[in-house]
């Protein structure tokens, strides 16, 4: 009820501020089992995909998107609560499995569930390697997963800031992929967690990066301290050679 009541308030506004552009939309059955898997640009994503799918759309988000601090960390819990969102810690071993069981529990009951396959935002905007819990889900519940491209939603909330830019938000929701097989099989999850994405890059038109994103975090962040380090250490020459 909570859920239905934001949405009615929201879409107004969304559709007044953003105009979303949606393509393909037709492409998510109306019931059943249903992954919807995106690309992921921004927090807003999360804030705007679900809006425009007619079914309520189930988020295994974060759980530190329910517990972090001060204002902003109370904005963001009553946001995702509100959206009906589910906190899952997916920080790794049984508690990765954990997040899989909830998600195979909701898909049983019918629902329809979004989910990153990339496991985190991209770090710069390209698409990165698929985790393969997604293949997991889709093998061992038969739904249907609905690949989804994202536009502009890097740019209306970069990341760190609150207050979202004005400014066109666009989706195309891709027709939907059915797997099976053996969920144990490891390269099969692999090619199916492929193929998905494969589908996500042919929407977004990103480039693909063979590499998981929480792993080019890392390397874009010790490049940035050195690249700061060395602009230090210039200056700091630049500044001994005028005083000599």
């Amino acid at each position: 009820m909570v859920y239905q009541a934001l949405k009615s308030f929201l879409i107004p506004i969304l559709t007044l501020l953003f105009r979303p552009k949606v393509t393909g939309l037709r492409n998510v059955p109306q019931n059943g089992p249903v992954i919807v898997a995106s690309n992921h640009l921004s927090f807003s994503d999360s804030i705007f995909m679900p809006l425009v799918v007619p079914r309520k759309v189930t988020f295994l988000a974060k759980s530190e998107y329910f517990t972090s601090p001060g204002i902003k960390g109370f904005a963001k819990k009553k946001t995702f609560q509100a959206l009906g969102q589910v906190p899952v810690d997916r920080s790794g071993g049984r508690r990765s499995e954990a997040a899989l069981s909830t998600g195979l529990e909701l898909l049983k009951d019918g629902a329809c569930i979004g989910i990153y396959p990339e496991g985190t935002r991209s770090p710069d905007g390209k698409l990165y390697k698929g985790r393969t819990g997604i293949a997991r889900m889709a093998v061992e519940s038969g739904a249907a997963v609905v690949p989804v491209a994202m536009f502009n939603t890097a740019e209306i909330q970069p990341t760190g800031q609150v207050v979202p830019k004005v400014q066109q938000v666009e989706m195309i929701f891709g027709e939907p992929m059915y797997f099976e097989g053996d969920s144990s099989d490891l390269k099969l999850l692999r090619s199916i967690t492929d193929q998905i994405m494969d589908a996500i890059a042919k929407l977004s038109g990103q480039e693909y990066v063979d590499m998981y994103a929480s792993e080019a975090k890392v390397i874009i962040a010790q490049q940035i301290r050195d690249r700061i380090k060395e602009e230090h250490r210039l200056k700091k020459a630049s500044k001994k050679k005028k005083e000599s």
